[in-house]
């Protein structure tokens, strides 16, 4: 008796064990008649990206009426930025909204230079149209399709010090994205640039680790850093959009229906996404003032000039006339 129910406890336990496996290594969740989408990105629960994920969500359940679920990890939750994407690349975890897409393909990384777009509406329009449609291609290769673009926003620094011009600057252990581009602009403007990770900078501001850092003023609300920081100074100096992407492994193993209605929900969700980010922004920098910080609004005509060596190196790394074709697109 014993021997049989021993044997019946493995039979159980052996099946346990691979639905769970079909489970993490499909995306799909055990009834045929349900699709499961993981999705991951880094933001806190309290930023506006988490609610445009959310929203996301609300549409695909909807639209699939309750065919298709999402599944939200927020804050880092699966990781970094590039372990979520290879995670994506795996088709471990199907979408993921990141900003470090250069890895596997750099010349994204173009609409991060320094001061290339004076509005939003203007880097929009870039995105939305064929030079974003180009840059969206080679991903497929590593298994990245870019449905989207979500908004991240211009942006600014803050600091434990007032900054209102390029000697204020020098010297300034500033936490940046471990991003070539953001390394090699705060470089060109006499700072010293220091890669963390973003669940590491709260306490790394606020141990002295590094002075000061730099991200959108939503980042800046959501994550705190008016509890560890002074001055918020509106720089504007960089634009880096999100992509949103899926694993083109799971998007291939979608029905037709179901693909659209990802499609749809993702660009639906990024216009929500970005007029949810405008709306708020003046709103958030009058409450960051009002918590205790400083707002600076630097003449930052000089900083744009010492950035042209960034467009020089670069052009080296993406071809003169690529770089040349985007900022004459962004005019």
């Amino acid at each position: 008796m014993n021997k049989l129910r021993n044997i019946v406890v493995s039979v159980i336990v052996a099946l346990t064990i691979g639905l769970v496996v079909v489970f993490f290594t499909t995306g799909n969740v055990l009834s045929e008649d349900v699709t499961t989408i993981r999705f991951g990105h880094d933001a806190a629960e309290t930023n506006e990206r988490h609610v445009a994920v959310l929203h996301f969500k609300e549409l695909v359940e909807e639209k699939s009426n309750g065919q298709m679920e999402v599944i939200i990890f927020p804050s880092d939750q699966l990781g970094s930025e590039a372990e979520k994407l290879e995670s994506v690349t795996l088709n471990d975890l199907q979408m993921v909204t990141a900003s470090a897409f250069s890895q596997y393909d750099q010349r994204i990384g173009v609409f991060e230079l320094p001061y290339l777009f004076d509005s939003y509406e203007k880097a929009w329009e870039v995105l939305d149209g064929e030079i974003g449609k180009e840059l969206s291609k080679p991903f497929l290769k590593d298994n990245l399709r870019i449905l989207t673009f979500f908004e991240n926003g211009f942006r600014h620094v803050t600091a434990n010090k007032p900054i209102e011009n390029l000697e204020d600057l020098k010297g300034l252990k500033i936490r940046t994205p471990e991003f070539p581009i953001s390394l090699s602009t705060f470089s060109a403007l006499g700072a010293n640039p220091t890669p963390m990770a973003f669940g590491e900078l709260y306490m790394g501001l606020q141990q002295g680790t590094v002075d000061a850092q730099e991200n959108p003023v939503a980042n800046t609300y959501a994550s705190k850093f008016n509890e560890v920081q002074d001055y918020l100074i509106m720089t504007g100096h960089q634009y880096i959009p999100m992509p949103v992407a899926i694993s083109e492994e799971f998007w291939q193993s979608l029905t037709p229906e179901e693909q659209k209605i990802v499609e749809e929900s993702a660009l639906e969700t990024a216009q929500f996404h970005r007029d949810l980010v405008t709306s708020k922004e003046e709103q958030i920098i009058e409450e960051l003032e009002e918590s205790g910080m400083t707002v600076i609004y630097p003449d930052t005509k000089l900083f744009e000039e010492n950035v042209e060596a960034v467009y020089e190196n670069f052009k080296k790394k993406f071809g003169e006339e690529f770089v040349d074709q985007v900022v004459k697109a962004a005019e």
